[in-house]
């Protein structure tokens, strides 16, 4: 693979060109806006349950101290966790206000924090009133427990909702991510679906916050089946519609490195779906039992009439299945996701780093995007060369477009950044950015690949003066 030995490896960084095309303000603006009202629809329902509480008394409750205190603060939690569970199932339905106002890795980032947030006040929610109840009573807090569980309207099905929600948050941990395979936990965590569905009846029939009042009902009613309507909407009708239109059918699958493939498709019309490169979908070959699985994968192209193009390094089962599939094969997809895309552009130049799998995305963005000769730079981080994934794409992004190419190879540095090889365990990582990228506000950076390592990478260019705006990131969590 031809190669432009950069900064890194002690040659020229490049001679200065005429400036990309950067991105119009109005995009900037649009992507505000949408994360404006993305922001304010989170906020503005956490503050109306507040406020349900307020007007249902708890203050007064809460000042009463005692058993009054126990329970207003348990209703509290209560209310809050299960407005987090809904807006969780809202994230899960991947409706446009917040795929367009987070991004995919935004919305990773609060995926993870809502659903553990909204656990924990679950939590305490049922530990506050089990002790309010038992100091009213006069009881032992596990007799009242069990009274609750038996005796109150609703509540088996919401001890076996909670004891689901608890285990897609074990799973979902990320020690034990990295113990499952990606289809094991995909299919566990289809469960917090069928864990917020198993609590509304308890809610409805014991809980006074949410009957209190007909805004109440109206609010809480509400949210449920917006939430309903999302998913379906969203995660099926939509789908099916586009998969319908647009007929997808695999066309070729290539070997791509020593364990890597990438496969291309092709439908009718495909060009109207509006994919930008960088961005990704939900993939299910219709290929035999199993397909009902879906796999997020970023394009590795860019989208060129109506031929799509994805790349995957062979680490699991849903990955290993796609070397087996045949041309012809029907394929459903979900998106097109994601904000790594050129559309957030502010500089001149261009920074781009992956590791492994993440850097298909980052050659599609390559592809699809202007630039002068000179003014782009990919770094590629692989353990050893004979793995790494579109060799060839790089190869003629350097001989035609004068992309320099950057390839980091090796084990993990033992000492220094953990974004560098051992061959560079010497380093400083700010410095090796400064030396890639001279001056950080004239370039946009993207970087994609395993979350730790991309931690590094950006921890390194806040401390190197990249401004945030100007960074892009794309994460491989779900």
């Amino acid at each position: 693979m031809a190669t432009v030995h950069g900064p890194l490896q002690g040659g020229a960084t490049g001679i200065r060109q005429a400036p990309g095309t950067g991105t119009a303000p109005s995009v900037a603006r649009r992507t505000d806006v949408w994360n404006l009202g993305a922001v304010i629809v989170v906020w503005a329902t956490c503050l109306f349950v507040a406020a349900l509480w307020v007007d249902g008394g708890g203050v007064d409750d809460l000042l009463g101290g005692g058993a009054s205190a126990l329970n207003a603060l348990g209703r509290l939690t209560g209310l809050v966790s299960s407005n987090l569970l809904l807006l969780l199932v809202l994230l899960m339905a991947r409706i446009p206000l917040f795929e367009r106002g987070f991004g995919r890795d935004g919305m990773t980032r609060m995926h993870r924090l809502t659903g553990f947030w909204s656990l924990w006040l679950l939590l305490a929610h049922i530990v506050l009133q089990t002790l309010g109840y038992a100091v009213e009573a006069s009881l032992n807090p596990i007799t009242q427990l069990v009274q609750f569980v038996i005796d109150y309207p609703g509540m088996l099905l919401a001890t076996a909702g909670t004891l689901l929600v608890i285990m897609v948050a074990i799973t979902s941990a990320r020690r034990a991510r990295r113990r499952l395979r990606y289809e094991s936990w995909h299919l566990l965590h289809l469960y917090g679906y069928l864990g917020a569905g198993l609590a509304l009846p308890h809610q409805l029939w014991t809980g006074s916050d949410f009957t209190a009042s007909p805004i109440a009902t109206v609010y809480w009613w509400g949210l449920w089946i917006a939430a309903a309507v999302a998913i379906i909407g969203y995660r099926v009708i939509v789908p099916l519609a586009h998969s319908r239109r647009h007929l997808l059918r695999v066309s070729s699958v290539t070997a791509d490195g020593a364990d890597g493939v990438t496969v291309r498709m092709r439908g009718v019309g495909v060009s109207r779906l509006g994919a930008k490169p960088g961005q990704f979908f939900v993939w299910r070959f219709l290929d035999g039992p199993g397909w009902t699985r879906g796999h997020p994968f970023s394009l590795s192209a860019a989208p060129v009439g109506d031929e799509l193009a994805i790349s995957a390094r062979l680490v699991g089962d849903g990955t290993s299945r796609l070397t087996t599939l045949r041309p012809g094969t029907r394929v459903l997809i979900e998106g097109p996701y994601g904000k790594l895309t050129g559309e957030s552009r502010q500089g001149r130049r261009m920074l781009l780093i992956g590791a492994g799998a993440g850097v298909a995305p980052l050659v599609s963005l390559l592809e699809g995007e202007d630039y002068a000769p000179g003014s782009a730079t990919l770094v590629t981080r692989d353990t050893v060369a004979e793995v790494a994934l579109r060799t060839d794409a790089i190869a003629a992004l350097v001989r035609e477009r004068g992309v320099q190419h950057v390839p980091l190879i090796g084990r993990r540095a033992s000492t220094g950044p953990v974004w560098l090889p051992q061959s560079h365990a010497g380093w400083n990582g700010v410095a090796a950015l400064r030396r890639l990228a001279p001056d950080p506000a004239d370039h946009d950076v993207y970087v994609c690949g395993p979350p730790e390592w991309m931690d590094a990478v950006l921890r390194d260019l806040r401390a190197a003066g990249f401004p945030p705006s100007q960074v892009h990131r794309e994460s491989f969590t779900v």
